[in-house]
């Protein structure tokens, strides 16, 4: 695995994420390979609300898992047997699609006698750098950037966060859906507005910085997205030009609040990026500036990594059982699902909807 503390190599795992609106399933060996994975989008699904559905996601879950099972551990040639543990997200995020993915893997666990292993969905986002990059050790600083959250954590080891700021309003991520949807861009919205993006001038409509230079840690978007609304309906400028207006205004958001996160809590050897929104390539190419501004190594993981899979599950779960040592009994099978389980649980609740996580 990823470190000299991985001692499980040849562990296998199966994976399952049902958090939102991927239904995916994987197969993941403890040295890193990905065995066989599938993803099931529901994009359709959701086009025509602008947005995802709870209810139509969870019934889209509970229809596509089981046969998606079966073709990974098909195309592997495994069976359930041959599996070390079952990991699935238990938590945060849509209680209906987690609840289907969740009991799911309960009942594989109980019918094959294997550990269950209850997976925060965040920290599936905030170790897959690691399932990715070999060399990467702890500590380090992880923005973690998606449709529902917006957040900077110093990952110092396996279950171990400290979160140093979140969203007191809208997640990144869901800036950029409400922005395109501002925009008539459909859903999908982030790669909507970053294709368009590259189409405009960043500089050519004046957008707000919300909390950039504030002594306050954390981050907010409400108000970039109510200038975007003011932007369209002013007529004044090219869907294009705000599309980049707005990408350039988030990213300096971005680049702000983690220079204060290494003013007040660094140095970290290693800055890293996860969630959805790192697949943005403005984005990344930011944070990569930055990270060479501070002599930091930067990490993200390849795009099929950022948005949620069950590869970053099950490798969640496979460092969990390398840190827990081979007789790990995982997890009880009573363990319930969670709307919401935050990675700091330390951390005190901040004004706004920063509860959110």
């Amino acid at each position: 695995m990823g470190s000299a503390a991985h001692t499980l190599d040849t562990a296998l795992v199966l994976g399952i994420e049902s958090s939102c609106d991927e239904t995916a399933v994987a197969l993941v060996r403890g040295d890193g390979t990905i065995i066989a994975q599938a993803i099931a989008s529901q994009e359709a699904e959701h086009a025509p609300y602008g947005g995802v559905v709870p209810e139509i996601a969870a019934r889209a879950h509970a229809e596509r898992l089981a046969p998606m099972l079966a073709k990974v551990m098909g195309d592997a040639g495994v069976a359930l047997d041959d599996v070390d543990a079952i990991a699935a997200t238990a938590g945060p995020g849509l209680i209906g699609g987690v609840m289907v993915g969740l009991v799911s893997a309960k009942a594989l666990a109980m019918a094959a006698d294997k550990p269950l292993l209850a997976v925060n969905h965040l920290e599936g986002h905030a170790l897959s750098p690691r399932l990715a990059d070999a060399g990467l050790a702890f500590p380090y600083l992880l923005l973690l950037v998606s449709g529902g959250h917006c957040q900077i954590l110093a990952v110092e080891g396996v279950g171990r966060y400290r979160r140093l700021a979140t969203t007191i309003d809208d997640a990144l991520g869901e800036a950029f859906d409400k922005t395109a949807k501002i925009l008539g861009l459909g859903y999908p919205g982030g790669p909507a507005v970053e294709r368009l993006a590259l189409e405009g001038d960043p500089k050519a409509v004046p957008l707000p910085r919300p909390l950039k230079g504030s002594p306050e840690p954390h981050f907010s978007f409400a108000g970039l997205k109510s200038a975007v609304l003011r932007a369209v309906e002013s007529g004044a400028h090219k869907p294009a030009d705000i599309a980049a207006s707005f990408q350039q205004a988030a990213v300096e958001c971005l680049i702000d609040r983690l220079e204060r996160a290494l003013e007040t809590a660094g140095p970290f050897p290693a800055l890293v990026v996860a969630g959805g929104v790192a697949a943005n390539r403005t984005v990344r190419g930011a944070l990569e500036a930055l990270a060479a501004k501070h002599g930091m190594r930067f990490t993200a993981p390849p795009l099929a990594l950022c948005t949620d899979n069950a590869a970053m599950i099950a490798w969640a779960g496979l460092e969990r059982l390398a840190q827990e040592g081979e007789d790990f009994a995982g997890d009880p099978l009573d363990f319930v699902a969670r709307p919401r389980w935050p990675l700091d649980r330390a951390a005190e609740a901040v004004r706004g909807a920063g509860y959110k996580a």
